[in-house]
């Protein structure tokens, strides 16, 4: 690194005011903040020396993420040679055919979003923005594999631009970028990212491996028929609990395994980088509403079979855990009061489980009630602190009266 410090203080004078390289002065700084501890500091004292910036805060997320992207190499990897049939194909085969479908999609989302936070810190002088080292990984886990990268590059652009930039840039933003990202593509392009075959990595879907569909778990289970036993469909679809817990199922890229999320979990929990109160809040609500459901008449219960299902299987089924440790998370967009963060995440596991259920046009709930409750965090605040300020009211009167 001292190496590295001597070729960035030598190449600094460059990209002063004036100097031949000014006008990429946001990408030298995003270099050198990105690779070394910043040098700023308060003006006068009393401050505190950390080498905690907020690069460093998002580079623990990326960490997060990494178990959901490693096995999202593989699980990619492994669904196409296994629907293809690709003779001898072992671990090494699996994660080298998901590297040729993966990565191109990672590399499309930080070009093109890369390019987008270049331009807007150039117009408006000030740094790169670094929400985005967590944005542009966020978002293509929650693309399928095969997704074409022109819709990779437009749905970053209107994530990075519509849904961050216009607000100001981070920590100004209303709504989560990816998910925002994520939602224009979803009703934009529905034929590249819903449907029976959200995955089709097929090259002849004449020779794929009997019982092979394409479509993802939660798919399965909104198409059984009215009258059977959810659980049962689910199974005879191929779907076990322990297999949708593994993940080894089609589906977006980082949100099919309930165990590397539960790694990414710990590691913004232990870090302090995500709040433990909102997803705690989600698993609540999603597990209270799932309950209440499954106490619902069995005629309905019949007519409806999703109904059937306990509140386990809404979490492991499409995004719903990957959605509500990475995006329900972001402290910029979710409420910021202890308890605002507890009824936030309960929001968004009761209207998860409520979309899913009773919208036949629109199953994967959780993207929209994340977004939804965005909109309503800064209320939820607002609420809060309002019932604090007339408690606090209310004290004090009594103490004067005492």
């Amino acid at each position: 690194m001292k190496i590295a410090e001597q070729m960035l203080d030598r190449m600094r004078p460059l990209f002063a005011p004036g100097r031949p390289l000014h006008l990429f002065h946001a990408v030298f700084d995003a270099t050198d903040t990105f690779l070394l501890t910043p040098p700023d500091v308060t003006d006068g004292p009393p401050h505190v020396r950390d080498a905690v910036d907020m690069k460093r805060v998002m580079m623990f997320v990326v960490i997060a993420l990494i178990p959901c992207t490693l096995f999202g190499v593989f699980n990619a990897g492994y669904m196409y040679n296994t629907v293809n049939g690709v003779p001898g194909a072992g671990f090494v085969q699996h994660v080298l055919r998901g590297l040729r479908l993966v990565l191109p999609i990672i590399i499309t989302s930080y070009a093109v979003g890369g390019f987008w936070e270049v331009v807007f810190a150039t117009v408006r002088k000030h740094e790169i923005n670094e929400g985005f080292l967590v944005t542009g990984l966020l978002f293509p886990l929650t693309l399928p594999p095969t997704i074409p990268l022109w819709q990779v590059a437009v749905g970053i652009s209107f994530g990075v631009v519509i849904g961050k930039e216009i607000f100001g840039g981070t920590g100004f933003n209303v709504l989560n970028p990816a998910l925002t990202a994520r939602a224009f593509l979803y009703f934009a392009y529905p034929a590249q990212i819903s449907g029976d075959k959200v995955w089709a990595g097929v090259a002849d879907w004449a020779h794929v491996a009997d019982g092979f569909t394409g479509a993802t778990s939660l798919a399965a289970a909104k198409a059984a028929p009215a009258g059977a036993n959810a659980m049962e469909f689910l199974k005879e679809s191929g779907f076990t609990l322990q297999r949708m817990i593994v993940g080894l199922e089609p589906g977006s890229i980082g949100e099919t395994s309930a165990i590397a999320v539960a790694l990414g979990l710990l590691v913004l929990v232990l870090t302090g980088i995500g709040s433990w109160r909102i997803i705690a809040g989600g698993l609540l609500g999603l597990a209270v509403t799932g309950t209440l459901l499954n106490l619902l008449p069995e005629a309905t219960r019949l007519a409806n079979p999703v109904l059937q299902l306990p509140f386990y299987f809404d979490l492991v089924m499409g995004g719903v855990f990957f959605g509500i440790v990475f995006m329900a998370t972001d402290p910029v967009s979710a409420a910021a009061t202890p308890a605002g963060k507890w009824i936030y995440g309960f929001l968004i596991g009761l209207m998860t489980v409520v979309i899913r259920a009773f919208n036949p046009a629109y199953p994967a709930g959780n993207m929209l009630a994340i977004l939804f409750c965005n909109v309503t965090a800064p209320l939820l605040d607002h609420i809060v602190l309002q019932a604090h300020i007339r408690g606090r009211q209310r004290y004090l009167a009594r103490m004067n009266h005492g």
